[in-house]
């Protein structure tokens, strides 16, 4: 798989988790192809699902966060306006955005960014214009 069609697949899907299995789909198992037994990185596959993992972290349109059972997941720019005005209905970490920093020496930083500190002027715009019905219509076809 291409970053581009991961990417595509968090578009095509909205709400996406990394690696965890839960009520969406999971990007590691795209990537394999097939269910992963165990951890994914023992997977023949491990380090391209790490690589773009990493991608789709660093992607401008993409939220990462813990939305799904805590886990972390993706969240396409496109359902931000519907998770902005349903945020009430969510705990603050779960639409916290997280951040993954390299420091200097080389080793990573996961920085959580509260919400509403990561949300865009134009996505507050979208989200008040929304109702409540409509944004759960959003969240929920993806």
């Amino acid at each position: 798989m291409t970053v581009q069609a991961a990417l595509v697949f968090v578009r095509r899907h909205g709400v996406v988790l990394e690696s965890a299995r839960g009520p969406v789909p999971n990007l590691a198992e795209a990537v394999a192809g097939n269910a992963i037994s165990g951890s994914w990185w023992g997977h023949v596959k491990g380090r391209e699902i790490f690589w773009l993992t990493r991608a789709v972290r660093d992607s401008s349109d993409v939220l990462v966060c813990r939305l799904v059972g805590g886990k972390v997941t993706y969240v396409h720019r496109r359902l931000w306006p519907a998770l902005v005005r349903l945020a009430p209905e969510f705990s603050r970490g779960a639409v916290a955005a997280l951040r993954e920093v390299h420091t200097p020496s080389g080793r990573h930083v996961l920085r959580v960014v509260p919400f509403p500190q990561w949300v865009p002027p134009e996505v507050k715009c979208q989200a008040r214009r929304l109702s409540e019905a409509q944004a759960t219509r959003a969240l929920l076809s993806r």
